[in-house]
This record gives C-alpha cells, sequence and structure tokens, in this order.
C-alpha cells in the first residue's frame, strides 16, 4: 500500500534545504554552439552543502576514465564532502597524473576564499586538453557561494544540449513528514547505456543512510540512464552524483527510491528527446526471449543501430532492419517465431512478411509521431527487456563534426 506522495515543484536545486549553487562564465565558454548555449551562459559551476553529506556516485564504464573520477577515486570509500566543482568545454581526460594534479591546484585556491571539506569536480567538454587553472580559480571571486542559482547552474553544464535539465520533487510520508529531492543534468551526445554517459547531480535533504544511497543510485541508474542511446558512444567522464545532508529528518526507503527512480528515468528521457538533432524517441522491447540477458542483448542492439536509427529518422517502416538487427546480435531467435509490432500494428510474423499498402500508411502514420513503440517478441521463452533510443539526423553530424570550432 503507498503510503506517501511525489509532487513535481517548479525549478530546481534551490527547493532542497542546505544546499547553494551558481555559475559564472571565466572566458572558457566564448562563443554559441550549436545549440540553446549562449555566450553569457557560465562555464564554471558549483553545488554546496551547508554542512558535509554523504555521497554516493556511478561512473562511466569507459576503461580511460577522467581525471576528476580518479580524483573522486582517491578519496576513502564513506568519505563525506560538501562541495561539487563543475566545469565546461574541457573534458580533462586523457591528461594523466597532470590532470589530476591540476584538480588539486585548483581546490587548493578555492579552499582560501571558502572553507571547504572534501571537495569532488567533475567536467565536461573536449578530450585530450589540460584545464585552464587560472581561468577556473579566478571564478572564485565571482561565484556567490551563497546563492541558489539553479537555473544558471544547469544552463553551465550544458555542451551540445538545446535545453537545460533540472526538476525537484518533494516527498509528503504518512507520519506527516517530507523530504525534498533536486536534479540537474546534461546529455544529448555520446550517450550508450553503460553508465552513466551524462552528467548528472542529484541533491536531497531526506535522512537517507548511506548504505540506501548506494544500492539505490544504482539501481535507479539501470532502470534510466543505462537503457538509453543516443549514438552508441560511452564518454570518459559519464558521472551521476548524489548527495544527502539529511536536514529534513525525514525518510522512507520505498518513497525515496520510487522519487529517485521516477526522477532519474526523467531525466534519461529528456537527454533522449535533446539527442543531437533527434525528432524522435524510441521505446524497444524485447519480450519472448530466452532470459532477461539475452532480451537485454536484443533490445539494446536496436536501440544502438544506426541503420534502425537513420531508418526512424526517413520515417521507414522497413522491418527488415529491425529483423536483421536482432538476428545479428548473437541471441537465441527464428523468423518463424519472430513478430514485430509498430505501437499496436503487426508489421512481420511468420504468416506475414509483406506489408500492404493500407497497412504501410498505418505504419507510415505511427513513424510519423515523436514518440513510439516497437516490440518484438522472439517467442522463445519468458525473458523481456525494455530499452530507449531516438533517431539520427543529419544534423547529428553537423554537431560532431564542428564540436570542436
Amino acid at each position: 500500500m503507498k503510503n506517501f506522495t511525489i509532487t513535481p515543484m517548479e525549478n530546481g536545486l534551490e527547493n532542497v534545504q542546505g544546499f547553494y549553487c551558481d555559475a559564472v562564465n571565466v572566458g572558457m565558454r566564448t562563443n554559441p554552439a550549436n545549440s540553446g548555449i549562449s555566450d553569457v551562459d557560465g562555464d564554471v559551476a558549483f553545488i554546496r552543502s551547508e554542512i558535509p553529506c554523504d555521497i554516493a556516485a556511478v561512473f562511466t564504464s569507459n576503461t580511460f576514465q577522467a581525471a576528476p573520477i580518479k580524483h573522486y577515486q582517491r578519496y576513502d570509500r564513506d568519505f563525506k564532502t560538501d562541495f561539487i566543482l563543475i566545469n565546461a568545454k574541457n573534458a580533462n581526460a586523457m591528461t594523466g597524473e597532470k590532470g589530476i594534479e591540476d584538480i588539486e591546484t585548483i581546490m587548493s585556491e578555492l579552499s582560501k576564499k571558502h572553507a571547504v571539506t572534501n571537495p569532488v569536480m567533475s567536467s565536461t567538454g573536449v578530450i585530450g586538453y589540460r584545464l585552464p587553472v587560472e581561468k577556473i580559480t579566478s571564478a572564485f571571486d565571482l561565484l556567490d557561494f551563497n546563492a541558489k542559482n539553479s537555473h544558471k547552474t544547469a544552463r553551465a553544464i550544458m555542451t551540445t544540449d538545446s535545453f537545460k535539465k533540472e526538476l525537484a520533487y518533494r516527498i509528503e510520508l504518512e507520519d506527516g513528514t517530507h523530504f525534498n529531492m533536486a536534479a540537474i543534468c546534461k546529455g544529448a551526445g555520446m550517450i550508450n547505456p553503460a553508465m552513466a554517459t551524462m552528467l548528472c547531480f542529484i541533491i536531497t535533504d531526506a535522512d537517507i543512510p548511506k548504505t540506501d544511497m548506494d544500492a539505490l543510485l544504482r539501481e535507479g541508474a539501470k532502470n534510466s540512464f543505462n537503457r538509453i542511446s543516443v549514438d552508441g558512444d560511452t564518454s570518459t567522464n559519464d558521472t551521476a552524483m548524489l548527495l544527502a545532508n539529511r536536514q529534513s529528518g525525514a525518510y522512507n526507503k520505498k518513497a525515496f527510491g520510487t522519487a529517485l527512480e521516477k526522477m532519474m528515468f526523467e531525466l534519461a528521457m529528456m537527454i533522449l528527446r535533446d539527442g543531437e538533432g533527434a525528432n524522435k524517441l524510441v521505446t524497444f522491447e524485447v519480450k519472448g526471449a530466452k532470459n532477461e540477458e539475452e532480451a537485454k542483448k536484443a533490445s539494446m542492439a536496436l536501440s544502438n543501430s544506426l541503420l534502425v536509427k537513420t531508418a526512424l529518422f526517413g520515417e521507414d517502416p522497413n522491418w527488415g532492419r529491425i529483423a536483421s538487427t536482432i538476428g545479428a546480435s548473437g541471441v537465441e531467435c527464428s523468423e518463424e517465431n519472430l513478430t514485430i509490432h509498430y505501437d499496436d500494428l503487426l508489421i512481420y510474423s511468420d504468416t506475414f512478411r509483406e506489408l500492404d499498402r493500407a497497412r504501410e500508411e498505418q505504419a507510415y502514420t505511427i513513424m510519423k509521431q515523436e514518440q513510439f513503440k516497437v516490440t518484438c517478441d522472439l517467442g522463445i521463452g519468458e525473458g523481456s527487456y525494455t530499452s530507449y533510443g531516438c533517431d539520427l539526423s543529419y544534423e547529428y553530424v553537423k554537431i560532431n563534426a564542428e564540436y570542436r570550432t
């Protein structure tokens, strides 16, 4: 029986007591990108808690993890922090030990301006360049450490995003207490279900145990960010962090887990809708597989397939690309058992292999929608898995071809 309510709130991070955030431009973001970002948007931002709080994180599966991730991992396992520093335009990835030393230099300068406990850093941008340390540290004279400006912070972490991504919830419990949760994230390209494929910062005043933070964040990522794909690429910097300062004194594990998963899923769908040049958000459900692992393998193959993505962009109901991708995924399947639906429309089965004119027109109508579902039943077992993808357009090539210019 449900004993809590989740209510969306306006704006973002400012809704959680005891947290502050702000952003400034120090000259790293010098020209408008091919998105909704402009010169006036910040390139250095922070999120801080007025007291040290627990932190949980999940990172990219890319072997070449960026310096901010390596810096984070040098802290003790259950360390507390009160400060996250974030920069855009430079990933500080593939920079070796010098990249970590630059973070330590920056944090040392930060500590001269504001008392911090075990500060961590997160970066996004171009790979292979060391951080402009002097530019970043110049931000410390400009930032308002007591501000609650989620709007500026959310925009400062954007790269090729066309809109900011922020959410906030109030979770009311049966006993009359409540806690709040809020998040900002960025992501539009280099999105692949391999954790976490974006930057995401979630804060809460819930009185949550650290062990629950770790477990619920991993579970939330598995059911959200790890199920989406824009282009099949996994970045070096991908990070999702959860910070809890416990100031509300309220907590319920089921309520928190439900709200966290809902928030992460909604953010993941925002990323897909903002996929570089994307026009369509498509759900890929594979069922009737030998087991869940086989269903996951086939589903993720569909959400990653460039041929499938381009067919989606062209609004071409070519079920052959769907079938071919499943067959190439290595899962147990047969053309006699397979059925394929676009929404509720059957477009392939063993006894129905060719689209007549009327059914093809129905398929075209479905594919013109901004959002629809592809369901593939392998007809073998009980395994099922759902992933989410988008189409791949001319604009994707343009954005990524011009990424450094």
